[in-house]
Formats: C-alpha cells, structure tokens, sequence
C-alpha cells in the first residue's frame, strides 16, 4: 500500500466509517500507519500495548484523511489527539492512558473478550 496523501472519501463519509468500526470491532486503535508500519512513536507504543495483551484487534490508519479523522473522532472521545483505542464501543485512550493502565495492571482486563 502506498501513502496517498488525501482521501477519496468525503467528511460525512468517514463520520460513518469511524461510527461502524468502533461499533462492529471489539477493539479499535485509530493511529498514524498500520500494525506493521506506525507513522509516529505514540501509535507504535498503542500498538505494542495492545499486542502485549490482545493478539487480535483492527488498526485504521487515519494519515490519509488525518483532519477528517480527528473530527469524527472528537465527535466519540472529545480528544483531538491520535492515537485512540475504543474497546466494545468506549473510548479507552491514547497511548499515555494505555500504558498507565498497564502499569498498574489493568489494561489486559480492559482490552479482553
């Protein structure tokens, strides 16, 4: 896959996407890349946090549309900031929340089926 700067989707268009991944994925990371190539340290950390205690959850690599993402995504979490993982539905955090709550042991519970 190659970056294309841009997208062929319309605002309103990844509004619906946004809403239909965070409701039909258990768990979500919304970040800059993908699982096998993050764009920035704060979503490769999201990624290997989530790995750590998760084999399987969808990544969406919101860089194509970036502004369009950030806010459809203020629309769900009222955070601006990428990356953002949803867990059935609900906003869990960026990469600061995830590693906090795997520092104090809480993550594996919250990301688990």
């Amino acid at each position: 896959m190659t970056f294309q700067p841009g997208s062929d989707l319309s605002e309103e268009e990844i509004r619906e996407r946004v809403d239909d991944l965070i409701e039909s994925n258990e768990v979500v990371l919304f970040m800059k890349g993908n699982r096998l190539m993050p764009q920035c340290g704060y979503s490769a950390r999201a990624v290997e946090l989530l790995g750590k205690h998760r084999e399987e959850f969808e990544t969406v690599d919101v860089l194509p549309a970036l502004d369009a993402y950030r806010a459809a995504l203020n629309e769900h979490s009222g955070w601006e900031t990428i990356p953002q993982a949803y867990v059935k539905g609900e906003f869990v955090g960026g990469s600061d929340i995830l590693s906090e709550l795997d520092e104090r042991g809480e993550l594996g519970e919250t990301v688990s089926a």
